[in-house]
């Protein structure tokens, strides 16, 4: 029996949804980094505010309070910027968890068909196993009654 071009359909599949996995995997890996990127940020930020509340009740000069500011908006501009990198990515992890899930889906429908398949051809070869058995009880029964009535 010649190889079932299905299978040739599910090895492609596979592929398919390994590569798709993969992909996934990368995209999952570059959000949670372009994350931490984005926490670092935060991070900083709040230890430069906490040293402005430490400056409270201590005189700071007028400069060092504008640059203080300056500086501050710059890091919100950095964390608006880095925000909409990291929104970018995840959009792009859904993309990639979206596009493997359907790959997976079509791997699963053509497992199926090759099941589906071999079911109907064990259904197929249990019939012929006992329509053989049969024809052979048959065969059998009409040689004894022939031996009998002779």
């Amino acid at each position: 029996m010649a190889t079932d071009p299905l299978f040739t359909v599910l090895k492609l599949a596979q592929d398919a949804e390994e590569q798709a996995a993969l992909k996934l995997k990368a995209a999952q890996l570059e959000c949670q980094r372009r994350q931490s990127q984005l926490q670092s940020l935060n991070s900083y930020r709040l230890d430069y505010m906490q040293q402005l509340s430490a400056q409270q009740g201590k005189q700071i000069r007028a400069d060092y309070y504008q640059q203080f500011h300056r500086f501050i908006r710059q890091v919100d501009d950095a964390i608006r910027q880095q925000a909409a990198v990291v929104q970018d990515a995840d959009k792009q992890r859904q993309y990639r968890q979206q596009y493997w899930m359907e790959t997976q889906q079509k791997r699963k429908a053509v497992e199926l068909l090759l099941e589906k398949k071999a079911a109907a051809r064990a259904v197929k070869q249990a019939k012929q196993e006992q329509k053989m058995t049969d024809e052979f009880a048959a065969q059998q029964f009409y040689r004894q009654r022939l031996n009998s009535s002779s």
